[in-house]
């Protein structure tokens, strides 16, 4: 009897320290977390501030001269003269336009696809591209909008009706017009699936109410429906952008930042100056300007989430 308690005794003490001390449960995730975020943030901080190479990244401290030249020498990452085709002012345009995009086109086929006669077959369609790896999705956007004006299966399509044929990828304009398109076509699919859940989600009593009251379906939709789904809205804005910002993938395989460097982001820099023109101080710079700009984003999405200690 008395070895029987002496292990309850154990056996509760032992309970009542695993319930007490919620960092036991914590530690594996902090490590992971530390291993690889902490300490990867933390090292390409302090690699921005040295000149060397990716084998040695290190080699020589230059204190802020790799943000200095990144801001004001490098009309690839800034140009204040026209046209204004840099990484900053591409990665606007895509924090807009394509943010603008994958929410509206998502939210027309959430709404206008829901209850129709082949709704399933209609939301796999716009679903498949998230299946497709983005390099595969790059390479058949290229073929189909060219840098050649005399190919390009849109080109062929664009003569038909009489237009001048097009060097879609070949110049800056249509080049980043291009690919906010691709873009778009790639991540529909998830805000389609993510606000047309949420469009679910509203209470079909409230809809049918501002029907009897007289309200139009556009009316509905924005006093009534929308309100619900707002949240949701913001979740996949919030994504987007930060997508926006950080997109290599259709960027490097599309057009490698050309024509001349006028089709680059910010993610794209960051990649193309540590692997391409091994410069390992000065893409991480980049890196960390991407980060800052990133930050605000994180910490309202961490706040309407209620993860900063607050509640929203």
């Amino acid at each position: 009897m008395v070895a029987v308690e002496v292990g309850k005794g154990q056996g509760l003490s032992i309970s009542r320290l695993l319930k007490s001390r919620g960092e036991i449960w914590a530690g594996p995730g902090l490590l992971l977390l530390a291993t690889f975020f902490v300490w990867p943030l933390l090292r390409t901080i302090w690699v921005s501030f040295h000149k060397g190479s990716i084998i040695k990244p290190t080699r020589e401290f230059v204190g802020i001269n790799n943000y200095t030249d990144l801001l004001t020498n490098d009309p690839s990452f800034l140009k204040t003269e026209l046209p204004p085709w840099s990484a900053l002012f591409n990665s606007g345009l895509w924090v807009v336009f394509f943010t603008v995009g994958v929410i509206g086109v998502g939210l027309l086929v959430a709404v206008l696809g829901d209850d129709v006669k082949y709704e399933k077959a209609l939301k796999a369609a716009v679903f498949l591209p998230i299946v497709i790896s983005f390099t595969a999705a790059s390479v058949v956007f290229r073929l189909v909008f060219a840098a050649d004006s005399r190919i390009g299966s849109v080109n062929a399509l664009w003569t038909t009706f009489g237009f001048d044929s097009v060097a879609w990828l070949g110049q800056a304009g249509t080049a980043n017009t291009t690919l906010i398109v691709a873009g778009i076509w790639v991540w529909t699919s998830l805000s389609m699936t993510l606000l047309s859940s949420a469009y679910r989600s509203v209470p079909t009593e409230l809809r049918d109410a501002a029907r009897v009251d007289g309200a139009t379906a556009a009316q509905t939709f924005w006093r009534v429906s929308f309100p619900v789904m707002r949240p949701t809205v913001v979740v996949v804005a919030v994504t987007m952008i930060i997508n926006a910002l950080k997109a290599v993938d259709l960027v490097l395989v599309m057009t490698e930042g050309g024509p001349s460097a006028s089709s680059r982001i910010v993610g794209f820099t960051v990649f193309w100056e540590i692997f391409n023109n091994n410069r390992a101080g000065y893409g991480s710079s980049a890196a960390v300007l991407l980060l800052i700009l990133v930050l605000p984003l994180m910490w309202y999405q961490m706040r309407n989430a209620g993860l900063d200690g607050e509640t929203s």
